[in-house]
């Protein structure tokens, strides 16, 4: 019988670091944006949407970096008392538990951004703007743990599909191994020599495995 996997727990784990962010992150193609902290901001974009990359627009977006929690805070505290009256619902393909629905804006962008700038210049802190950027970035350091996790990964779901007659179509697995790598590509970041090359022709092949004649799939 498959086992049945939380999307959101199966992604590579990264190592913390030291550095704190604040965040301000639009929506795409609306006008409502989130603000908040974090000391991983890739790891809570994921939490808000596993395509965050498609999900939020990453052009318009942007991070402060801090090298203090506190000073995190502080600044998400200012943004939030600054334009509480502009407070907006998260939309709902947000999880309940992952939005904070008390630092979800509309109407606020250019105003925000410029205080961005305001605030990063007064202090001295780092501006990471286009988010992209920040992001591209961060990912290409991360390749390294895309092999092993990718293979394992691979192998299960390969599993799934082929010895559990009772598998769902699509698999929270399935969906959790093409978001990463989705993003990957997103950001204009190869995979093809990150990942084992029957990862890379399953993800090129739109998640369908391709058997050789007279060869069976691993594991049937």
């Amino acid at each position: 019988m498959a086992v049945r996997v939380d999307r959101r727990d199966v992604r590579p784990r990264y190592a913390r670091r030291g550095r704190s962010f604040v965040y301000i992150l639009p929506c795409r193609d609306r006008d409502l944006l989130k603000i908040g902290f974090s000391r991983e901001p890739l790891e809570r974009f994921q939490t808000l949407h596993p395509r965050y990359f498609e999900f939020f627009d990453l052009e318009r977006g942007l991070l402060i970096e801090t090298d203090r929690v506190s000073d995190a805070r502080r600044i998400e505290r200012e943004f939030i008392t600054r334009y509480a009256d502009q407070r907006a619902e998260a939309p709902s393909e947000v999880p309940r538990s992952a939005a904070g629905h008390t630092e979800w804006f509309s109407g606020i962008h250019p105003t925000a951004v410029e205080k961005a700038h305001e605030l990063c210049s007064a202090a001295g802190f780092s501006l990471h703007s286009p988010l992209r950027d920040w992001l591209r970035s961060e990912l290409a350091t991360r390749t390294d743990l895309l092999f092993d996790w990718s293979d394992r990964l691979l192998e299960a779901i390969e599993y799934e599909q082929f010895n559990a007659g009772s598998a769902p179509e699509t698999s929270t697995s399935e969906w959790a191994l093409r978001d990463v790598l989705d993003a990957f590509v997103a950001l204009d970041i190869s995979i093809q020599t990150a990942v084992p090359e029957r990862v890379f022709r399953w993800h090129q092949n739109n998640g369908r495995f391709r058997t050789e004649v007279g060869r069976e799939p691993s594991g049937a």
